[in-house]
């Protein structure tokens, strides 16, 4: 059992911090760190505390004050996760990352930047573009999340088709072990085989074997040029055999292709009041390209347009400005909101199966959703077959149906997943919102090895406990 907060305890921290950033009694000042973006308020918990440490050096007293007393840890970025993942389940101490959110080094000879974990994405990429440089594998919500929680989760988005996701771009780490020792992981070599790669490791463990205070990014040139196509199909299995298809026959491997259901684009036209053609197309891809040169792409996208048409599209539209951009990438980026204005009630999903596997595991999804009387769209990053499959509450469903409903749709949706070669996240993570279904992604073995590894690097399961798994 954790033991709970004493005033002793409290004056440590505000030692440690400094009392101003060591936030006590005052509910309307910790509530928004007792949820991330996860809509059902059942997910949420009140912390006991809130710290926004400045260093390492602080954080790492932090941890040590931790162990010592037996309390829990919750490291947390800008709360923008869709797992629960910086939830303080057990109360305890909420760790707040904002306060660290310099870049530290921009190293344009090496091709690295050097961050701390509390920077918006988007203020990386805004301080690279005049160096002609860029960090590729950011997610989509780059004007809100932290550097930190990206690495913590390894956050994909639409370029991962071209670019990959988060993960490719670490190569070093320092980072506050659960126990409290500050160690660095890597650096900024790009090769680098001495002992296990902990820097993997790290990438993607939600906060649970380390807290990350310095990440070092790979960073690649910034293309100067890029052109997006809307192509409308009639059917969803015709749009997703288009994808190998631009690969394969075209040689184009394509930055972003996303993938939208007749139900997402439908409803995302009604709540952007948009008017565009072929709104019974029975699916639509939003395929981006980039480069340096207009002329090359110019014949890349002739080249995928005409391949759409050969293989059964319906119509292609061409954005190749600021303007038209905007509008065709608003329908894709909007789909979420849309449904939220029809229904609060949601859960939004991020299963990831092979490409092949999305037409056949549609119509079970559309199944389910008949089931159980529900709406089930589904969207997403068609280039790595990673779709958001959100189970949609209708309004006129009671809130008692709907709580007996959901864990039955999401243990079907999640069978059906594992079933066609997938899994049930591609980028959210696990948190403590997916790990009661965690058994039906990973064999019991696979699990009991990654509890024996947080067993050895978190003895005392005092960081982030809770998450992914509980320990026994």
């Amino acid at each position: 059992m954790y033991q709970k907060l004493t005033p002793k305890i409290l004056d440590e921290l505000k030692q440690i911090c400094g009392a101003r950033y060591v936030i006590f009694d005052d509910h309307d000042k910790i509530e928004p760190y007792s949820h991330d973006e996860v809509a059902d308020k059942h997910y949420a918990h009140m912390p006991e505390v809130v710290v926004k440490p400045r260093t390492a050096q602080e954080i790492a007293a932090i941890m040590k004050l931790a162990n010592r007393e037996n309390i829990p840890v919750t490291p947390r970025g800008a709360g923008s996760g869709l797992s629960g993942g910086a939830v303080p389940l057990h109360g305890g101490i909420l760790l707040s990352t904002e306060r660290m959110n310099e870049i530290l080094e921009v190293d344009k000879e090496n091709l690295v930047v050097v961050v701390e974990p509390g920077v918006i994405t988007n203020e990386v990429n805004n301080r690279l573009k005049d160096l002609g440089l860029w960090f590729a594998g950011y997610p989509m919500s780059v004007e809100s999340c932290f550097v930190g929680g990206n690495v913590a989760e390894d956050a994909g988005g639409g370029k991962a088709v071209k670019y990959g996701v988060t993960g490719r771009y670490i190569l070093g780490l320092e980072v506050v072990t659960p126990e409290g020792e500050i160690i660095m992981l890597g650096g900024k070599m790009v090769k680098n085989v001495v002992g296990y790669d902990l820097v993997k490791l790290m990438v993607g463990s939600e906060g649970t074997l380390g807290i990350f205070t310095k990440i070092i990014i790979k960073l690649l040139p910034l293309p100067t040029q890029k052109v997006d196509l809307l192509v409308f199909f009639p059917d969803v299995d015709t749009a997703i055999k288009m994808v190998p298809v631009i690969m394969t026959s075209g040689r184009i491997i394509p930055t972003a292709v996303e993938f939208v259901d007749r139900l997402s684009f439908q409803t995302a036209y009604k709540y952007l009041n948009e008017h565009l053609p072929h709104e019974e197309a029975g699916a639509m891809l939003l395929i981006e390209i980039d480069g340096n040169s207009l002329e090359q792409l110019e014949k890349e996208y002739e080249t995928i347009g005409q391949l759409c048409i050969d293989n059964g599209a319906i119509d292609v539209f061409v954005a190749d400005n600021y303007t038209t951009q905007e509008r065709v990438w608003s329908i894709r980026r909007n789909i979420a909101e849309a449904f939220k204005v029809y229904s609060p009630v949601q859960s939004l999903e991020d299963i990831v199966v092979p490409l092949a596997s999305i037409p056949q595991l549609l119509p079970e999804i559309e199944k389910i959703a008949t089931k159980y009387d529900v709406l089930i769209p589904c969207y997403g990053h068609a280039g790595d077959g990673n779709l958001h499959a959100t189970a949609v509450k209708k309004p006129e469903m009671s809130m008692e149906d709907w709580e007996v409903a959901l864990p039955k749709i999401l243990t079907e949706l999640y069978d059906w997943t594992v079933k066609f070669g997938g899994t049930i996240s591609g980028e959210h993570g696990i948190g403590h919102k997916r790990k009661a279904y965690l058994y039906q992604a990973l064999e019991p073995a696979t699990i009991e090895l990654m509890k024996r590894i947080k067993k050895a690097f978190d003895p005392n399961n005092i960081l982030n406990p809770g998450k992914i798994f509980d320990l026994d």
